[in-house]
């Protein structure tokens, strides 16, 4: 289950850049990212996507994402959010072919309107009326 790519940027993360792991997942923070805090969460399997986590991986991803905003919380009164997202494929902007999963906190005024969160990924379609 241990999958490796020479390729892969993520299979190939310098182990000094990881931040906390269980046996089937990593997280590090983002090299790019869009607010403090910004992590990435990875199975150590590489594999494409999302979709194609066990359940296994799941729960261990879930476990990282879990802890680690618990640890952005506590560490920074400031949050007061989290977006937490995934690009499955290229039409979806998956640059990285490896399955990997945001976790971007957000705090008060971060942006100017806030809501909608995930829906602003196509311009124009972030804003809904209700």
């Amino acid at each position: 289950m241990n999958e490796h790519s020479n390729e892969c940027i993520f299979c190939n993360i310098e182990k000094s850049r990881i931040v906390i792991e269980n046996s089937l997942a990593i997280l590090f923070y983002d090299s790019f990212p869009v607010t403090e805090g910004h992590s990435l969460i990875i199975p150590k399997r590489h594999i494409a996507d999302y979709f194609s986590l066990t359940g296994d991986e799941l729960r261990a991803v879930h476990e990282l994402i879990n802890l680690q905003s618990e640890r952005l919380m506590e560490g920074d009164k400031s949050i007061k959010g989290f977006n937490i997202g995934t690009n499955a494929g290229k039409a979806a902007g998956q640059t990285v072919m490896h399955c990997h999963i945001h976790l971007i906190p957000r705090r008060e005024g971060d942006c100017e309107d806030p809501r909608g969160g995930v829906r602003g990924v196509i311009p124009g379609k972030m804003k809904y009326s209700i």
